[in-house]
């Protein structure tokens, strides 16, 4: 039998040339990553206006979004990454699915990842990390989840006289500490204690989280990373139109104090008002290299940084981000002064306050337009979502990180910079109309833009013309559509309010305020 080492030089010999088998991987340059688009459903309550609707075709919602707004053809994506926990009576191959109903090919690959709550958000880090390494060009990730359609479930075996025991599959896969045998709540309580957060804490945390998400909707904070949901209703009935978040209106600030604590009750803290809720919803986003977003002639909006995953002990999984994100920083380059933005996931109150103290992070910037507790926590969702806000809510130039705990003691970190813009020569942004002729909507929108064309250097392109193709296959069914210097902006109507407040950013960018 030949010796270890003649085996080796036989292989060696018989290398393909040009081979990069025993290469070491520092060697080859990682393409730079960036966000073209990103889009998300509203978050439905608990059995209520999004229940009839399955995570996979939440999802499709999103990613059909997140593609439109990017410019993107849909048999340009060669893959989709999308997280999903609880798969449940869903059918094979969520991710398949999402990706099937919203169009894409049946060449495309596509991949569900189960990270629990950090779900979407490592399936952006996924799909980054192919990107990087060269693997693909384009991609689809995010996260869904339908928390309303999540079924029962039964042991097989025997069932014997009296009855059977059904498991609650939201609590079973969902929320259960596995080692511990615990919920994760009392892994809350367990963090609430060793940290000395306290109820009054909590709920003034929560109570915040509410009133910063109300402020958000009021200011158009959160209107952009949303795309509505039409819900089929019985017959000869029309479709109810989902357009926003459901759980920050269902509060009751003077019930606030006097619920009862959930998991701990004597001495117990966490209460059903000061933790995330149950919900459905998904979010998509779609990434490129660098270079291909060169190819295909869109805009970046944002460039993923780094990312970052860490673990410790289940029970303390609430402060794993804590051990994430300094690596994250130290990675990057980046100081913690240096991030503008901090949106760490609201799972329970505590987790966003034991953050927020390990840290000595500046509540200012953490969580600034609210969080799981007032928005929902959909888990395949969240951390994807996440992901969306930074890219719409960062100002041009600025930095952000986005932190998420899992169960199990995991948590996943991603830091992103939206992308700073150029001027152009004449100092005013380009607005492209996408239109046709005849189109009723279009001259309406034409109307209503007259009092903005002053401020801006107005372009219209006919999609049926010949050489526009692609914008003709991109929004046939959707015009009129607007893109404000390279990046989308509204459709159908013209949507005063978002271009108002984006008009007002490019000025103070470019004016260095």
């Amino acid at each position: 039998m030949p010796a270890l080492h003649q085996v080796k030089s036989l292989l060696w010999g018989i290398r393909p040339k040009g081979s990069l088998r025993f290469q070491h991987s520092s060697s080859t340059k990682l393409n730079d990553v960036v966000i073209v688009g990103a889009a998300r459903t509203p978050m439905g309550s608990f059995c209520s206006q999004l229940a009839s609707i399955p995570a996979p075709k939440l999802a499709a919602v999103a990613i059909k979004a997140a593609l439109e707004r990017a410019g993107i053809s849909k048999e340009e994506v060669q893959e989709v990454y999308m997280g999903n926990v609880c798969q449940g009576m869903l059918g094979q191959a969520p991710a398949r699915q999402a990706a099937l109903y919203a169009g894409l090919p049946k060449s495309t690959a596509c991949t569900t990842i189960n990270k629990v709550c950090s779900s979407g958000m490592k399936s952006i880090m996924l799909a980054a990390q192919g990107l990087m390494c060269g693997h693909q060009d384009v991609i689809v990730a995010g996260g869904m989840e339908s928390m309303s359609n999540v079924p029962f479930y039964m042991k097989r075996g025997d069932t014997g006289y009296g009855g059977v025991t059904l498991q609650d599959g939201i609590v079973f896969d969902g929320l259960t500490d596995v080692y511990n045998k615990i919920h994760m709540g009392n892994c809350g309580e367990n963090t609430a204690k060793n940290l000395g957060i306290t109820r009054k804490d909590q709920d003034e945390y929560a109570i915040q989280s509410y009133q910063r998400s109300a402020e958000a909707y009021k200011s158009g904070a959160i209107k952009e990373e949303l795309v509505p949901v039409n819900v089929p209703q019985k017959k000869g009935k029309p479709d109810l139109i989902v357009s926003e978040d459901e759980e920050f209106k269902r509060v009751n600030f003077e019930k606030f104090s006097k619920l009862p604590t959930v998991f701990q009750r004597e001495g117990g803290t966490v209460t059903a008002g000061n933790a995330s809720t149950l919900n459905d919803g998904a979010a998509a986003c779609v990434l490129t290299t660098r270079d291909a977003a060169e190819r295909l002639g869109v805009k970046p909006i944002a460039r993923i940084v780094g990312f970052y995953d860490a673990e410790t002990e289940p029970i303390d999984f609430p402060i794993a981000p804590v051990f994430a994100i300094p690596k994250l920083l130290e990675r990057c380059g980046v100081k913690q002064d240096e991030v503008a933005m901090w949106e760490i996931n609201e799972a329970f109150s505590v987790v966003a306050l034991a953050c927020q103290k390990m840290l000595k992070l500046d509540m200012k910037k953490l969580n600034i337009h609210g969080g799981a507790v007032s928005l929902g926590h959909p888990i395949g969702m969240s951390g994807a979502r996440l992901v969306n806000h930074l890219v719409y809510s960062l100002k041009p130039g600025e930095k952000g990180v986005a932190a998420i705990c899992n169960g199990g003691g995991g948590a996943s970190s991603i830091l992103i910079e939206k992308l700073p813009m150029e001027r152009p020569p004449s100092g005013k942004p380009q607005l492209v109309l996408y239109t046709k002729d005849p189109c009723p909507l279009c001259d309406e929108l034409k109307v209503d833009l007259e009092p903005f064309l002053g401020e801006v250097e107005f372009k219209s392109v006919d999609i049926t013309v010949q050489g526009n193709e692609r914008w003709n296959k991109l929004y046939r069914y959707d015009i009129p559509v607007l893109f404000l210097e390279g990046h989308f902006l509204c459709k159908h109507r013209l949507d005063k309010q978002t271009l108002l407040q984006r008009l007002k950013q490019l000025q103070q960018h470019w004016s260095g305020r």
